[in-house]
């Protein structure tokens, strides 16, 4: 873990994603990526003086049971974070046999992200943080080449006018072979996920291929993000 607080860190200093005095919404799904982000943003507020204020969401689809959100209370239970599930019927709206919605997972983001922004200025927050690190940063701009034939990502840093928000990405320089290696070490337990569309998407296409070109290229992930950041592709760039 203490490698990944200092690539967080490291994002910190590069694109100025926490501030003092910032109150943070970590959204928590129970997967590693949001478990792992939510420790590490417990231990800088813990340990460093940066005089933050964390709490950690958890956007219940409708089909999770309440196990599946043990991991994340320890933690939360561990450094005195205050800990919010919503419940919602989200599943049913997407599944919903009788309107067949042809992009269930486009949908279903744009809801959680709806229904947590909304919980999160509710308990005053100014900052919203997910889990996304090196290997969707690289994946999300393969899929945007290759699919809609477009040069683009998501930023470290987006703000929601509408809803005076800041989501960050903490994790971004984070490579996903590190997450599951702090996870491991943690004893962390993953909720495995109940959508019948999960490992049934063109990431996870895209994340396969990446797999492949990393073994037949070494390197190759790591020159794409570093494509990325001389490209100052969506604020990636370089700190002057």
């Amino acid at each position: 873990m203490q490698k990944i607080v200092g690539k967080i860190l490291k994002a910190n200093r590069e694109f100025g994603l926490i501030e003092k005095g910032d109150k943070i919404a970590v959204g928590v799904s129970g997967g590693k990526d949001s478990l792992i982000l939510l420790e590490g943003l417990a231990r800088i507020q813990k340990f460093l003086d940066l005089d933050i204020e964390i709490i950690a969401i958890t956007i219940d689809l409708g089909f999770e049971k309440e196990e599946d959100h043990k991991t994340a209370r320890g933690i939360c239970e561990k450094y005195d974070i205050l800990y919010i599930v919503e419940r919602t019927e989200i599943f049913n709206i997407v599944f919903n046999e009788k309107k067949q919605e042809k992009n269930p997972c486009s949908l279903c983001s744009k809801l959680k992200k709806g229904v947590l922004n909304t919980i999160a200025k509710e308990n005053g927050c100014n900052k919203v943080a997910f889990g996304h690190h090196l290997d969707d940063v690289v994946e999300t701009f393969l899929m945007n080449l290759f699919i809609e034939g477009r040069i683009g990502c998501f930023s470290p840093v987006t703000f929601f006018s509408r809803q005076d928000l800041f989501l960050v990405r903490p994790l971004i320089f984070v490579e996903e072979r590190q997450i599951k290696k702090a996870l491991k070490n943690l004893n962390f337990t993953v909720s495995k996920s109940l959508c019948p569309k999960d490992g049934d998407t063109y990431r996870e296409t895209m994340k396969k291929f990446l797999m492949e070109k990393e073994k037949s290229d070494k390197g190759f992930k790591k020159r794409i993000f570093g494509a990325i950041r001389r490209g100052n592709i969506a604020g990636f760039g370089f700190k002057n």
